[in-house]
C-alpha cells in the first residue's frame, strides 16, 4: 500500500494542494474550518509531510523525541542529560520538549514528533498516555515511559520505586520522633505524586506508636507552591502545626523551608522537620541542608535512552520494566526531635 500523499489529502478534505500546504506551514494563514478539515484528513490517511517522508527513504532517523512534565526541574535536567551522554554514543540527537504537566502540550510535542517520525520517544507523561503511544506504536514509532512505572503495559518503563521512597520517608520522620506529619503534593493527577503518599500512608499505618498523616494539597510541584502551602500551614494555631513534611519533590521542600524561615516563628528541624523527593543539587545547599529521597537521575536517563535504541533496533523484544531503589540521604533538616 503506497502512502498517501498531499493530493491523497486534499481530494479527501476536498481542497486544493495548496491549502493543505499553508495548513502544514502557515496555519494562521487559513480559516479554522479548512484546519480541522485537513486535520481530519491527514489523520484519517496517515500522511507523513515531505520532510519527514524523505527522512525515511534515506533510513532509519537519528533523533529521540523526549518529552518532561517539568522542564523547570532541575531532576528532569539531569534525566535528559543523561539521555544526551547515552545518544552521543550512537550518533543520536534528542529533541526536547516541556509540556508544563499541560495534556495539550504535551499532545503537540507527540504529534511533532509523530510528523517527524523521530526514531523513537522518551516521555514522562502527565496523565494517561497509553492510547497515544499505542498510536505512535502502529506508525512505527517506539516509546519507552522514563519515572512512570509501565505495570502490565505494551511499553517498557524506567522508573524509581516512588512507594517504597515515601514509605522510607515517612519511616525515617518517624524514627527521628515525629508523630504529627503532612504529606504536601500535588496535582494528584501525576502518577508519582500519588504513589508517594501512597507509601507514606503506609508507614504512618504501621508505625508502632500512632501517628497522624495529613495532606496538604499543591496546584504544582513548584518552589512558589511549596511557599504557599507552607503560608497555610503556617497561618495555624502553633499548636495546631505538624512537626514534620514530607514534600512530593524537592521543589515543593525548598518552598516550604522559605516560607518557615521566613516567617522566623517555627524553626527547622526543632519545630517542624522537612523531607523531599530527588536529591536535586540545590538541596544540599539549602539555608537549611535539606533531606531527600534520592534517585539515581542521569542513570534514568541513559537507562530509558539505551532501552529505546534496543526496541528500536529489535521491534519484537518483550517490553520490560526497570525499577530502581530510592536512597535515603538525610540531612539537618530532619535532625532528631530534641525531647
Amino acid at each position: 500500500m503506497q502512502p498517501a500523499s498531499i493530493r491523497d489529502v486534499a481530494q479527501h478534505a476536498g481542497v486544493s494542494v495548496g491549502t493543505v500546504s499553508n495548513v502544514l506551514n502557515r496555519p494562521d494563514e487559513v480559516s479554522a474550518e479548512l484546519v480541522v478539515r485537513v486535520t481530519r484528513s491527514i489523520q484519517t490517511l496517515g500522511y507523513v509531510p515531505n520532510d519527514a517522508a524523505r527522512r525515511l527513504r534515506k533510513g532509519v532517523s537519528t533523533i529521540v523525541g523526549f518529552v518532561v512534565l517539568d522542564g523547570q526541574n532541575p531532576f528532569f535536567n539531569d534525566v535528559v542529560r543523561g539521555a544526551e551522554d547515552e545518544a552521543s554514543k550512537h550518533s543520536i540527537a534528542i529533541l526536547y520538549g516541556n509540556t508544563d504537566e499541560d495534556v495539550d502540550r504535551e499532545r503537540l510535542y507527540l504529534d511533532l514528533f509523530e510528523e517527524q517520525q523521530v526514531r523513537g520517544v522518551l516521555i514522562a507523561p502527565f496523565g494517561d498516555i497509553q492510547p497515544r503511544l499505542e498510536h505512535l506504536r502502529q506508525r512505527g514509532i517506539r516509546a519507552v515511559l522514563v519515572d512512570r512505572f509501565g505495570g502490565s503495559s505494551r511499553f517498557s518503563s524506567v522508573s524509581v520505586d516512588s512507594v517504597a521512597g515515601g514509605r522510607m520517608a515517612v519511616e525515617h520522620l518517624i524514627d527521628t520522633g515525629r508523630r504529627r506529619l503532612a504529606f504536601v503534593g500535588g496535582p494528584f493527577e501525576i502518577r508519582q505524586v500519588q504513589d508517594r503518599l501512597a507509601g507514606a500512608r503506609v508507614a504512618a499505618e504501621n508505625a508502632t506508636t500512632p501517628v497522624e498523616l495529613e495532606v496538604v494539597a499543591t496546584a504544582a510541584m513548584t518552589v512558589e507552591q511549596g511557599a504557599e502551602a507552607g503560608a497555610r500551614i503556617l497561618s495555624r494555631p502553633r499548636h495546631e502545626l505538624p512537626d514534620a513534611l514530607f514534600a512530593a519533590n524537592d521543589l515543593i521542600a525548598l518552598g516550604l523551608l522559605q516560607a518557615i524561615v521566613a516567617d522566623g516563628r517555627v524553626v527547622v528541624p526543632d519545630d517542624i522537620a522537612i523531607i523531599g523527593f530527588d536529591d536535586i543539587a540545590f538541596a544540599g545547599a539549602a539555608a537549611v541542608p535539606l533531606s531527600s529521597m534520592r534517585q539515581p537521575r542521569s542513570m534514568i536517563g541513559r537507562t530509558a535512552l539505551r532501552i529505546l535504541l534496543e526496541e528500536t533496533g529489535d521491534p519484537e523484544l518483550i517490553p520490560r520494566q526497570t525499577v530502581f531503589q530510592p536512597e535515603l540521604v538525610a540531612r539537618r533538616s530532619t535532625a532528631p526531635k530534641v525531647r
